[in-house]
């Protein structure tokens, strides 16, 4: 289904009250120099064009309508329209989908009435083309036309009425609203607008997301074709989910599997609207960027201060290289100091000359992205003529030395519309706030860092669970058979059933040795786990004081040696499918939050990229003074793990080895504990030869 008529219309028919004059007023303000068709049964002009009595009188059929009227009406006309042929429909009307039963009923009737006509909602306020002027929306707005810009999709009307009235200087060349996403949802807004040549990127607000699949495919298009996109996605707080349930969403997914698809597909993600704009200017002026490598000026050490406070771990100010700086100082005023981050005071600020020359000479260095401090004065009150040395001076060191740049004001009032467009003009960023405009610059960052590796495989598909919610939970002993049968060390072990099997197979496996209570959930809770026993009588008397728990007994050799603890999960989330966790084992992965997603198929790199992001890394590399763990040996595991998963994506219900036990490098890994849930309706080789 193409919406390219829709999005890019050059007949818009409108249909309704108030709301339909507001798109004609906004279309005409915007300079649209299309046709615009308002239909209406009583009304003979409006906003002095004609007026149509129904669909059939129109003079043809419309590129584009915007339906403003009730919802019983909506479907009706939208019937009309997919007979005329018309290139799609934005249906403004709520009290579908989000209104309950009836709602739902009504929306099934709009969907039928649409035919294969594209449209848009119900329940939005619509689309705005700054690139041709097209306002297909019930209100104000207060963007401008461009030539280029970005393209912002959002699933809240109100957030992307907002976003017009920002005065960063962001360039928008569409902002659409979805609504309830009858038939354009979020997957194919980006494929859509990806693929328009004006359009430099894309930003994302999202409340929830419905097909994980599509949304990658899209992605992936956007990628292929240059277009980076950046975006904001709501519900990491309880009360935040619960508004989004109960607003257009139907599902909104976990946050932190979205999280670890963004990161997997280079889809940056920003905390606030303000990063978003920033970000999204970033992207606009600069594109991705390489590396965090940042040049910093300004006139004041407390500007630079604040700056150096908020940048992340992923951002660095690198000292000058000699030879840069033997250049810089060559060129300064004798009392500046050559160094990155670099005070150039106001020794040369009224002389253009000398500031390109300063500004060049700093810029030398091999920068990913060079800051430049202005605070501007306010325009009503301040002259602001002074600041032009120094704007031009690094506007045209940036030219000389093709250096990637931005001009950062610490706070937004000290930037203007005016600037900002001038600064773009020039290929120059004009970022408004220091934490916001950081945030962009690492939205950038993180972009060309997954863009520089290769893309990732399409995800797992889900299976269905219905019927089998519960599976064949194994116990441990059944568990650490499954896996040690799939190449995954396990400890030596025997199940008893009595005291005397227990001490029996103490000796035989060789003191000391672990008594577990098999069969017995969060044992250790439960007082099901005896550790370092090394006599017949303990081993004796811990399995008698765990009769109550339990009728059998895995004796199991204990383990020594152990320098790092991992658990490896294994779940699955109705919409992202299976996954894989990984974090500190034992109690820190539930004490300290731990751990790390992976969605799947997963590969080497991306399983030591997430080992090195866990709060407990240091001791996997050897922490004061204890061994290295066998780093390798856990990721043969892992690999393994989510092999056994990718290989049968129906077979594993739940699987968690914790702890895995890592000894120190070169002395390899042991599944401590494991539990593993399996799928009664799949197929599964319980003894596999290979």
């Amino acid at each position: 289904m193409s919406f390219e008529r829709l999005i890019k219309p050059c007949s818009i028919a409108v249909f309704g009250g108030a709301q339909a004059q507001e798109v004609i007023r906004q279309s005409d303000r915007m300079g649209y120099e299309g046709e615009i068709w308002p239909v209406h049964p009583r009304k003979t002009e409006i906003l002095g064009r004609r007026v149509y009595r129904s669909v059939a009188d129109l003079p043809g059929s419309p590129d584009a309508a915007y339906v403003g009227v009730n919802r019983h009406l909506t479907i009706n006309i939208v019937r009309d329209l997919a007979e005329r042929g018309a290139g799609g429909a934005v249906c403004y009307a709520t009290g579908f989908i989000e209104a309950g039963e009836e709602g739902s009923e009504l929306q099934g009737q709009l969907l039928q009435a649409s035919g294969d006509m594209p449209l848009v909602g119900p329940n939005c306020y619509g689309i705005l083309n700054y690139l041709d002027g097209a306002m297909l929306w019930p209100d104000q707005q207060g963007g401008r036309r461009v030539d280029q810009g970005v393209a912002i999709i959002t699933m809240s009307s109100n957030v992307g009425f907002n976003l017009t009235m920002q005065r960063r200087g962001l360039p928008i060349a569409y902002m659409i609203s979805l609504g309830n996403k009858l038939k354009f949802d979020l997957h194919d807004a980006i494929h859509t607008f990806a693929r328009q040549d004006r359009v430099t990127a894309l930003g994302l607000y999202v409340e929830a997301m419905s097909d994980p699949k599509a949304f990658q495919a899209a992605v992936d298009i956007a990628r292929e074709v240059g277009k980076p996109i950046v975006a904001i996605k709501t519900g990491r707080s309880e009360t935040a989910k619960k508004i989004v349930v109960s607003h257009t969403a139907s599902l909104a997914g976990s946050d932190s599997l979205v999280s670890t698809l963004f990161e997997r597909l280079g889809v940056a993600r920003v905390d606030s609207l303000e990063a978003l704009i920033e970000a999204l200017k970033v992207l606009h002026v600069l594109g991705p960027l390489m590396g965090g490598r940042i040049g910093a000026m300004s006139t004041s050490g407390g500007d630079l201060t604040l700056l150096a406070d908020a940048m992340g771990p992923g951002l660095s100010m690198p000292p000058l290289s000699d030879k840069v700086a033997q250049g810089l100082q060559g060129t300064i005023h004798e009392l500046m100091v050559a160094a990155n981050p670099f005070d150039f005071q106001m020794f040369d600020w009224d002389d253009e000359e000398q500031m390109t020359d300063n500004f060049s000479a700093f810029l030398a260095e091999d920068f990913d992205v060079a800051l430049c401090l202005l605070d501007y004065p306010r325009e009503d009150l301040c002259d602001q003529s002074t600041w032009g040395g120094a704007e031009r001076g690094f506007v045209r060191a940036a030219r000389k030395t093709h250096t990637k740049a931005a001009v950062l004001a610490t706070f937004s009032d000290t930037i203007s519309e005016t600037v900002a467009a001038r600064l773009m003009k020039e290929g120059v960023a004009m970022l408004a706030g220091i934490d916001a405009g950081i945030a962009g610059i690492q939205a950038a960052v993180d972009v060309g860092a997954a863009w520089s590796r290769p893309p990732s495989p399409p995800l797992l598909s889900n299976f269905s669970q219905q019927g089998e919610t519960f599976g064949e939970l194994l116990d441990e002993a059944e568990s650490k058979d499954f896996l040690a049968r799939r190449g995954v060390p396990v400890p030596l072990s025997r199940v008893v059933r009595s005291a005397k099997e227990a001490v029996q197979a103490a000796e035989s496996l060789g003191y000391p040795v672990v008594v577990k209570a098999l069969g017995v959930a969060h044992k250790t809770e439960a007082g099901g786990v005896r550790l370092n026993l090394d006599s017949p009588n303990q081993v004796s008397s811990a399995v008698m004081e765990m009769s109550n728990l339990c009728e059998s007994f895995m004796i199991e050799k204990m383990i020594g040696g152990v320098v790092a603890e991992l658990i490896v999960g294994v779940a699955r989330d109705e919409q992202f499918g299976p996954y894989l966790l990984l974090g500190g084992g034992g109690i820190l992965v539930e004490m300290m939050n731990d751990s790390a997603l992976l969605l799947l198929p997963t590969s080497k790199e991306q399983v030591l990229h997430a080992l090195g992001q866990l709060t407990c890394a240091p001791l996997l590399t050897g922490f004061r003074g204890l061994p290295p763990a066998d780093l390798s040996a856990a990721v043969d595991v892992i690999l393994s793990v989510a092999n056994l998963v990718e290989k049968d994506p129906s077979s594993i219900i739940e699987l968690d080895i914790n702890p895995l036990l890592l000894m120190a490098e070169g002395q390899g890994v042991v599944a401590a504990d494991a539990l593993i849930r399996l799928n009664t309706k799949a197929i599964v080789e319980r003894n596999p030869t290979t």
